[in-house]
């Protein structure tokens, strides 16, 4: 799951950004608001993390900017700012969720695969196809309740494969959502890990849509 983070201190950013990499997100890091909304307005990440006191731009400026084009990419907005008043400015100007700092790292994951989660129409937080079932917060797969060993790659591919069951989704989109800044994608690299995926749970599971991209195969008896 690939996340820009919008934080300009560099402390802070950086143990952020650490914390959130170990629990198997993909993260990017702006530290100013002209940035944030130029990344966040590309359409290649499955949520954001918004400081509201950014230099250049305000976050609460590049809320109401984004959310003015119709971009609906999940934001969390991570502040200081904790009078109730600011609060209520944040979520009305279409924050998904406002959270105070300090936070706790994991509560930070959580929330933020449950903005993606929601995002995609899914209530819970396991995910399924077939007799592949993912566990997000434990980052598991379980296929006939037997547990399946993953790469982190291959796990991140699957998740959004599974995140859109209706889609069928290109090379490009699924690079977008694997890669982080600074890692040099190989050509074939997608293409490698849905072979991968193929052989440890089935070669009917993914199906490949030519000049198109991959898509999840329907278990049969469903329409």
């Amino acid at each position: 799951m690939r996340l820009l983070l919008a934080e300009d201190d560099l402390m802070l950013g950086d143990g952020l950004r650490a914390g959130l990499r170990q629990q198997g997100f993909q993260v990017d890091w702006v530290r100013d608001g002209i940035a944030a909304e130029l990344e966040i307005a590309s359409g290649d990440y499955q949520a954001a993390v918004l400081d509201l006191g950014l230099p250049r731009k305000d976050g609460l400026e590049v809320l109401q900017a984004l959310r003015g084009r119709g971009i609906a990419t999940p934001v969390l907005v991570l502040t200081a700012r904790d009078t109730v008043p600011d609060r209520i400015k944040g979520l009305d100007m279409g924050a998904d969720d406002y959270v105070l700092k300090p936070v706790d790292l994991f509560e930070l994951g959580a929330r933020l695969r449950s903005l993606v989660r929601r995002s995609h129409g899914q209530v819970q937080n396991l995910l399924s196809c077939g007799s592949v079932q993912m566990n997000l917060a434990a980052r598991l797969v379980l296929q006939d309740d037997q547990p399946v060993a993953l790469s982190t790659r291959e796990f991140d591919l699957l998740h959004a494969l599974l995140l859109n069951r209706n889609r069928v989704l290109s090379r490009e989109q699924l690079e977008q959502q694997l890669y982080s800044w600074g890692y040099e994608v190989e050509s074939n690299a997608v293409e490698v890990h849905i072979h991968h995926l193929r052989k440890k749970l089935g070669a009917d599971l993914i199906r490949t849509v030519r000049g198109v991209g991959y898509t999840l195969l329907r278990p049969k008896g469903l329409a």
